[in-house]
């Protein structure tokens, strides 16, 4: 397991392929509960490329000295994290008025 945040990753690699490729992360929160998201893309084996860039959202817990992976919350499409912008957004909005 991991003990530094820094090094959580969504990365997966198989057969010499990253079939999951990380391509960037933001650090939520930190403490003995993490929460990252993650943007990043899986392999297309049978098209020989990556697909689409997705998002995911993942909760760690620090127990022991390492983090462990407690949930996590996939964005499975661009229009679906726009939503998800626009909806957290109009409360934020809301909020100060």
């Amino acid at each position: 397991m991991t003990e530094r945040i820094e090094d959580l990753t969504v990365t997966y690699t198989e057969d010499g392929i990253d079939t999951t490729k990380e391509l960037d992360k933001v650090i939520l929160s930190k403490g003995s509960w993490t929460t990252i998201i993650f943007r990043y893309q899986d392999w297309d084996r049978a098209k020989g490329e990556y697909g689409p860039e997705r998002y995911t959202i993942r909760r760690y817990q620090k127990r022991s000295g390492e983090y462990r992976q407690q949930s996590k919350f996939n964005i499975s499409s661009r229009s679906q994290a726009q939503a998800l912008v626009e909806a957290l957004q109009g409360w934020l909005d809301a909020g100060e008025a």
